[in-house]
């Protein structure tokens, strides 16, 4: 009796660890998760991962003006093709080079925000960026994901930088 339910035992512990497998994360090829805080001042639909960035920076479709809100020698050393270096988020004075930047520009220009300094979650500058870019009205100001640094998250995923000035 109980040989004759072995075979049904088996099949149904396989597929129940192939159902497993399909809902594991990795497997099924989505988005990693990314944690918003609390205090953060976007939303998911507001962060774009590089990929996705780099996928809607194709020609003849409206372009993001980019934006790095760091330090300079991280912007020296090597930013995205493009990125306007604003200054510090954290300071009056990058907050008002943002602003000044930003002044000229219709309020539904595409914008991306991106400092690389340090993890996206403790970064003193990309929060108060975003938050200056939302208060002018930019309804299409988004983040650049970028959990670890600009390093790691992009140059070394080998995503096009320049150097430099």
């Amino acid at each position: 009796m109980i040989s004759s339910l072995l075979p049904s035992f088996r099949l149904a512990l396989g597929f129940l660890l192939l159902l497993a497998l399909w809902g594991a994360v990795p497997l099924r090829g989505e988005e990693p998760s990314i944690p918003i805080a609390p205090g953060d001042p976007w939303t998911r639909s507001d962060i774009l991962l590089p990929k996705d960035f780099l996928a809607l920076q194709k020609p003849g479709s409206p372009s993001y003006r980019i934006f790095q809100v760091g330090f300079p020698f991280l912007y020296k050393a090597g930013h995205i093709h493009g990125a306007i270096y604003i200054g510090a988020g954290k300071d009056p004075e990058g907050i008002q080079a943002l602003k000044d930047a930003l002044s000229s520009l219709p309020k539904d220009q595409k914008i991306l925000l991106y400092c690389g300094c340090c993890p996206l979650d403790v970064c003193p500058n990309i929060r108060p960026a975003f938050q200056a870019a939302k208060e002018l009205g930019f309804s299409d100001a988004k983040v650049l994901y970028l959990p670890h640094d600009f390093v790691q998250d992009w140059t070394h995923k080998g995503y096009p930088t320049e150097k430099g000035w």
